[in-house]
């Protein structure tokens, strides 16, 4: 028996049990899913930082802010991270100011509404998939430990009727077994690597946009 040939990982995956093969077919779906999602979020959140960095520079280059809203209302594009709280604030702040005998208290509560509302929307986008990834970080391994306890029972039921086991005969079982333990890390050390990338990014943004109307909340109180 070669037993290079016999225990390639493509040779102990085919002559696996069924529920190992079932074990390590849902690791590798998940874990596609999981460098799908993280393409995403890279593709995101550097979108994100550049559009916080844009308008940063347009809304403190001392131009009125007016024409700035202006600019972001005939936007083909819809706005978004900190252009979108400065929207919704600036249009909120706009609306209440045409009322008459408006409270200016009440006008900055409604502003700080919307802006807390556009917030909220904002956070939201950037945690989509975050919660799948940690998931998929804190639950693989169990699934491939599940796999291995499977495979290394088989391997054992099957030297209940050999006379004498030797190494040849429990080497296959346990490999095999062993295979769904490290498509299990596979899928998780990406996902728990990625997750917490991505946590931090989004934090630092929602700082910056918790930031943002904190200073946009006391221009526009300077202004009226």
């Amino acid at each position: 028996m070669n037993l290079g040939n016999d225990m390639s990982i493509f040779t102990l995956i085919s002559g696996a049990s069924l529920p190992v093969q079932m074990v390590i077919v849902i690791l590798l779906i998940t874990s596609l899913f999981s460098w799908w999602y993280i393409f995403i979020k890279v593709a995101t959140i550097k979108r994100a930082e550049k559009d916080a960095v844009d308008f940063e520079n347009a809304f403190w280059s001392g131009g009125d802010l007016n024409k700035l809203f202006e600019s972001l209302s005939a936007n083909r594009r819809k706005a978004q991270g900190m252009a979108s709280i400065f929207e919704a604030g600036f249009k909120e702040c706009a609306r209440h100011k045409q009322q008459a005998r408006m409270e200016m208290s009440d006008v900055m509560e409604g502003s700080q509404r919307a802006m807390r509302a556009a917030y909220n929307r904002e956070l939201d986008d950037l945690d989509a998939h975050l919660p799948f990834l940690a998931s998929v970080g804190s639950v693989s391994p169990y699934i491939g430990l599940f796999g291995t306890v499977w495979g290394i029972m088989n391997a054992f039921r099957g030297l209940s009727n050999v006379a004498q086991a030797t190494l040849s005969q429990v080497a296959p079982g346990i490999a095999e077994a062993l295979v769904a333990t490290a498509i299990g890390l596979f899928a998780a050390i990406p996902a728990v690597v990625a997750y917490n990338r991505f946590a931090s990014s989004v934090d630092r943004l929602s700082v910056r946009y918790e930031s943002f109307m904190e200073e946009f909340t006391n221009i526009l109180q300077r202004k009226s």
